[in-house]
């Protein structure tokens, strides 16, 4: 339709263009600008009349953002924040029509296709991927990743999308990857407001990239606030671009290109971004734009006017300084275009924009309202003079505009107050209903994971294989001959991370892989946990097969921001429209001391929905889950024992290809009285334990589910149940953590609860990490000791006689 074409900017090259052909470039920008800005002043209004919940817009920033949009190229990235909506407008990223889906919340892909009704308005993000999880052809497109709300936390994701360029330029063996570079020559584009400059991350960042030296042009949209606080109170000197000059290049040290440049300063602007971006994309190195006296005119959201803390005079300025009336005014100056011919354009644009506004709420209610109406023809079917359904049905058909959820809820509550009628309406309801909730899960609850044709669970299972002439390893020797094999058969893997390279991580797992492959896929870094992740998040987004280390579990903390917010989240809020199959590596567990020997299971379950959280009780099992993992594509997070390293394991001959399924639990051991369930490290604890429990004749079956997400999808811990009717869960995490959720996940998801004959039970850690010390250790993390106990106690509670009390 013409309400959703694409209105895109063009270069301005002087040494070819006409005059006539110069005007036609700069009447189309500010074309683009005027409807962009009518499209934030609309959108705010639609927020504070009740249609769309939340608005926040890019109203003051437009004219930089087409300029910065004409550098833009097909296969360069952006990733930036939610105030870039005219340069999604002038790239071609979002339409018109688009950007209003996405404030209504549309959850059709075709409608709103950077987050189908997931993100609120202003989070932008193009398709890379196909239905099935393969890969589009990335050079063919200008790409966009998924934008995140939290305030610089897309620049983590930068240097990643960055570095990935200088991989595919440098490294030729990844030429055939014809589908994510031309050469390496792509630029990665951030973007990013003056206040959120304050931000770690931010700092991470730009250091990070000025090490990398890679293809990174990043823009700081400065309008001296951060909501209400001034740059006085955010930024010493009140200007990034002058305490970041100790980043600059000279003629003997690398660094940024630092410009800076007014934004309503239009041929200034494009002058400037096209000589940025040059240097940046033949360079090779990153560069800093600071656009500086930008405006805001709606202030920051549609939560507050900045009536209320901008200054008279600010806001006087402002009007004044607007990018659009200084853009404006110049054209006219420059007889680019007469007053007439401007005022016909944006009285055209006006029209036109509340038209696509328009359209766009009729085509989000157009469905709703054929819910609605049948909804009340059933209800109404079944009421039969029932004066509580006629007044349900009497609410909804009163509701103009109503919205899917009041839908549903008159429908449910007419199932419950027609609990009774067993006629063939209200079958017809219940049918439509349960129809309507399937239908509603796909739209609202589906593709945490992308689930594609390189989903994990698709890869085949294929055991360990051993001889007589099978070696007894380390751990340590173990996952390095794994790792070894699939760098071999696939070049789009790297590994980087604090002191993985030169010695091969901290316990030697990639211990002379650099100096066999090359600097350029087994890497050191700086000590930056969150852009060691973002570094991983961009290169699985272009195409690779990275693993990020985080040198320890606790550590992990540092990072969990950027795993959270943004790999975590990345399928789910695009709906499967983007995927990052990044491996993070790290270990933890039974060390000693409080920063090396962390379990925070919990912490982990909670904020990494959206990971496969793998916790191989070995080596052995590790690497059989690297294997799956590096095979598919999907993101996760894999935890070490960190005191297994140096115990022997029988190295398997095709030690680079079996594989270890995710979600599927193995028991370890058989037994008939008690199922204990375990994890990792407290494995062994449980198997030492359970020697000495034979000795009372108590005979335990241990499990070790593997993966904690997902967890046991075959149900083997309920299995066990039936056969032993005692549940112990063992784990070294804080009492009511990642013990508890293995509970809830046996008790409630599998039914076990119908099995026992007693109280469930977890052992867990204590509630404070654990001193320093062997002693430390003992009592604060379960122990040999504790396990029997603990087992001892549960037997005793059911038959006192043959179990008596051991204290």
């Amino acid at each position: 339709m013409m309400s959703n074409v694409k209105l895109t900017t063009n270069p301005i090259d002087a040494s070819e263009l006409s005059f006539d052909d110069f005007k036609t470039i700069v009447i189309n920008d500010y074309k683009i600008a005027f409807e962009s800005r009518q499209a934030s002043l609309l959108g705010r209004k639609e927020v504070l009349t009740g249609k769309a919940k939340f608005g926040i817009f890019g109203d003051g920033k437009e004219v930089p953002q087409i300029a910065m949009a004409k550098a833009f190229k097909n296969g360069d990235w952006r990733s930036g924040y939610y105030r870039d909506q005219t340069f999604a407008f002038a790239t071609g990223i979002c339409t018109l029509k688009e950007f209003f889906a996405q404030l209504y919340a549309n959850p059709s892909v075709e409608a709103d296709p950077a987050s189908a009704g997931r993100q609120m308005n202003c989070h932008f993000a193009t398709r890379s991927i196909n239905d099935d999880g393969t890969w589009k052809d990335l050079t063919e497109m200008k790409n966009c990743s998924s934008d995140i709300a939290p305030t610089g936390g897309q620049m983590a994701r930068l240097v990643g999308l960055a570095y990935a360029s200088k991989l595919y330029r440098q490294n030729k063996e990844l030429s055939y990857l014809k589908n994510f570079t031309v050469n390496g020559n792509e630029v990665a584009f951030g973007t990013i407001g003056n206040a959120s400059t304050s931000e770690g991350v931010f700092f991470e960042a730009i250091n990070a990239a000025g090490v990398l030296q890679i293809p990174m042009a990043i823009s700081i949209w400065d309008d001296a606030y951060g909501i209400s606080v001034p740059a006085k109170y955010q930024t010493t000197k009140e200007d990034i671009s002058e305490i970041l000059k100790g980043f600059q290049k000279d003629e003997n040290n690398p660094g940024y290109e630092i410009y800076k440049v007014r934004g309503w300063d239009y041929p200034a602007l494009c002058e400037m971004y096209q000589r940025a971006i040059d240097v940046c994309r033949t360079e090779h190195v990153p560069v800093m734009i600071h656009v500086t006296e930008v405006t805001q005119p709606q202030g920051h959201s549609t939560s507050g006017s900045h009536e209320r803390y901008k200054s008279k005079a600010r806001l006087e300025w402002e009007k004044e300084f607007d990018c659009l009336v200084q853009m404006r005014k110049w054209m006219l100056e420059s007889a680019i275009t007469t007053e007439d011919k401007i005022s016909e354009l944006e009285s055209t644009a006006k029209v036109y924009v509340r038209e696509t506004q328009r359209e766009a709420w009729n085509e989000f209610l157009e469905s709703i309202k054929d819910e609605k109406d049948h909804a009340i023809a059933m209800i109404n079917a079944i009421a039969s003079g029932n004066p509580v359904l006629g007044k349900i049905t009497a609410q909804l058909a009163a509701t103009p505009d109503a919205m899917r959820k009041e839908v549903i809820s008159s429908v449910r509550k007419a199932l419950r107050f027609s609990i009774s009628d067993t006629s063939p309406e209200r079958m017809t309801l219940l049918n439509w209903y349960n129809e309507q909730a399937e239908v509603n899960e796909e739209r609202y609850n589906s593709k945490l994971f992308t689930d594609g044709s390189e989903s994990p669970f698709l890869v085949e299972v294929k055991n360990t294989e051993y001889t007589d002439d099978s070696k007894m390893v380390d751990g340590r020797e173990l996952l390095n001959a794994c790792f070894d094999a699939n760098f071999a058969r696939d070049q789009r893997l790297v590994a980087f991370g604090e002191d993985l390279g030169a010695i091969g991580d901290v316990n030697q797992g990639f211990a002379g892989l650099q100096a066999k492959y090359g600097d350029l896929r087994v890497t050191d870094t700086g000590i930056r946990e969150m852009t060691i992740v973002g570094q991983g998040i961009g290169l699985a987004m272009r195409g690779l097969k990275p693993i990020a280390e985080i040198q320890y579990l606790d550590y992990l903390l540092y990072a969990l921001n950027i795993l959270s917010d943004d790999l975590a989240s990345l399928s789910y809020r695009t709906k499967a429209g983007q995927k990052a199959p990044l491996i993070i590596r790290t270990r933890g567990h039974r060390l000693e001391g409080v920063w090396h020997s962390g379990s925070p299971m919990s912490m982990i379950l909670g904020s990494l929905r959206g990971l496969h959280i793998c916790v191989p009780r070995n080596m052995t099992q590790a690497a059989g889950m690297y294997n799956t993992l590096f095979r598919s594509d999907e993101p996760a997070l894999v935890i070490e024992c960190l005191n297994g390293y140096r115990l022997k394991e029988k190295l398997p001959d095709n030690v680079g290809e079996y594989t270890v399924p995710l979600g599927v639990a193995e028991v370890i051991k058989q037994g008939t009285d008690i199922t204990i369930v375990s994890y990792g490290s407290t494995l062994r604890i449980v198997e030492d334990a359970a020697e000495e429990l034979a000795q009372f004749g108590i005979s335990v079956e241990i499990i070790d589910p593997q993966t904690l997400l997902p967890f046991d999808k075959e149900q083997l811990c309920a299995q066990s149940l039936k056969k032993t009717n005692k549940l112990l869960v063992v784990d070294e995490d804080v009492p009511g953590g990642g013990a508890a959720y293995i509970l809830q996940q046996i008790i409630e998801e599998q039914g076990g609860y119908y099995h026992l004959d007693g109280q469930p039970r977890t052992l867990s850690a204590k509630a404070h990490r654990p001193p320093y010390g062997s002693d430390g250790d003992y009592f604060s993390k379960p122990s040999v000791d504790d396990v029997v106990e603990a087992v001892y106690q549960i037997m005793h509670d059911h038959n006192a006689a043959k179990y008596p009390s051991i204290f």
